[in-house]
């Protein structure tokens, strides 16, 4: 296991399996201006490294992130232009960093997850909770709004109406209410909750890099209006031939657990 700090997120690896642990248990892992940079920075680490088949994303101390940091919002409010729309691309470009990730994403949700801890769980592709988080979407209590990608992902994981009652009231739901909705995919015991989570990363980082990463793309794509068909076909045809099917395929046949090599240095590879 190795350990990278960048500001207050941890990128830790582990074989296959890298986590993003957001690290400010002392504010309830609160995201501040200098963390929506930081992920910036882990995501590129992350899509880098070619070992990497799963990431999970979750927070120190019992909280997943309270949401953003307040405290940057009453000197925000009384900047100029230039600074508020610094710190806007800092929200956004985070966000969609965490979003573009190439590997699967997986946030492990325990105690409060609210605001921007919302938006960086929704960014991700699967959320499982412990029955005792908390979720909320409070931009309202702070007169602010929701980030357009922010609430387009709400919109997808909840429904329109739903969404709507989350940003009208602001008010917290427990997990189970979460899960009932959509918000999550599923609420677990607390105590059973880092199993879950170590259950499906093992289960995702056993299966061949291509294939993750092409079936990640595609599911994304498909959500666009006007997704390009034709790339996703070539990452189709591209599984043909190659190295993974060859040895899926022999695994298969010997009744033996397959041994996939490719990595994204090496062809065929998913076009970025």
């Amino acid at each position: 296991m190795s350990d990278e700090r960048f500001g207050s997120l941890i990128l830790r690896r582990e074989g296959g399996r890298a986590s993003i642990v957001i690290d400010r248990p002392g504010k309830k892992n609160a995201i501040d201006e200098a963390a929506w940079r930081a992920f910036t920075d882990v995501a590129a680490a992350i899509a880098a490294d070619p070992e990497v088949a799963v990431v999970v994303v979750r927070g120190a101390g019992g909280a997943f992130s309270a949401g953003a940091d307040i405290g940057e919002f009453v000197t925000l409010a009384e900047a100029d232009e230039a600074r508020r729309d610094a710190f806007a691309d800092a929200v956004r470009d985070g966000e969609e960093a965490v979003a573009s990730i190439p590997q699967p994403t997986i946030a492990l949700i325990d105690g409060a997850c609210v605001g921007g801890g919302c938006q960086i769980a929704l960014a991700c592709d699967m959320r499982i909770a412990g029955a005792t988080a908390r979720f909320g979407v409070t931009p309202a209590k702070l007169g602010i709004v929701y980030p357009v990608a922010s609430t387009r992902r709400l919109v997808t994981a909840v429904g329109p109406s739903a969404a709507k009652e989350l940003l009208f009231t602001g008010r917290l739901i427990d997990a189970e209410t979460a899960a009932a909705i959509g918000l999550v995919d599923r609420a677990v015991r607390p105590e059973r909750l880092e199993a879950e989570v170590d259950e499906l990363a093992a289960a995702i980082a056993a299966n061949s890099r291509y294939s993750l990463a092409a079936a990640k793309r595609t599911v994304d794509a498909l959500g666009d209006p006007e997704p390009d068909l034709a790339a996703l076909e070539a990452l189709w045809r591209g599984g043909f031939s190659g190295e993974d099917l060859a040895e899926g395929a022999r695994a298969f046949l010997d009744k033996r657990p397959p041994r996939f090599t490719w990595r994204r240095a090496r062809g065929p590879q998913p076009a970025s």
